[in-house]
């Protein structure tokens, strides 16, 4: 049989994003959701989907379990299959879900800033400037401020958050 899995290796395979989800499920005392991933089979060829699929979908439904995988999943560089649609989807997922903890909305804003002032500015990150949009840029205002683009992605991204985020000096 030929097995094509979409997840990822290591920290990023399913059961190692099964069993977090279990352990934060316990830590935030919600009652565990089913984050196995979806599967199809077709002849000798099985295809076994992003397990982060459902992960965004608990995010959705308020699972601040899922939440905590969400932050830990827009904090990664790993490249992943689907992953522009899939972090994108996240960070969307995050922006809509009431009630982060204060240090997912910290860990949020330490991530986004730091790709700006670092010159990554991903597909995705335009969802990541409206998520930081949501939770407010705290003490990183001045760190935006001083950012200096490196490409017309960053300069776009600076440009947004100008307009919207930072505090107007009138």
């Amino acid at each position: 049989m030929i097995l094509r899995d979409y997840n990822g290796s290591g920290r990023w395979s399913a059961d190692q994003i099964i069993a977090r989800y279990q352990t934060y499920a316990k830590r935030f005392k919600v009652r565990p959701r089913s984050v196995e991933p979806n599967a199809t089979e077709s002849g000798d060829t099985r295809w076994i989907y992003p397990v982060m699929e459902r992960v965004i979908v608990g995010i959705e439904e308020g699972d601040v379990a899922c939440a905590q995988i969400g932050v830990e999943f827009i904090e990664e560089d790993q490249s992943f299959p689907f992953g522009a649609i899939l972090k994108s989807n996240t960070a969307r997922a995050l922006r809509r879900f009431p009630g982060l903890t204060k240090e997912q909305v910290r860990r949020i804003r330490a991530r986004v800033v730091g790709m700006l002032t670092g010159g990554r500015v991903p597909r995705e990150y335009r969802e990541y400037s409206r998520l930081l949009r949501k939770v407010g840029v705290g003490d990183y205002g001045s760190a935006i401020a001083a950012a200096s683009p490196r490409n017309r992605y960053a300069e776009r991204a600076l440009a947004y958050y100008q307009r919207h985020v930072l505090p107007r000096r009138d």
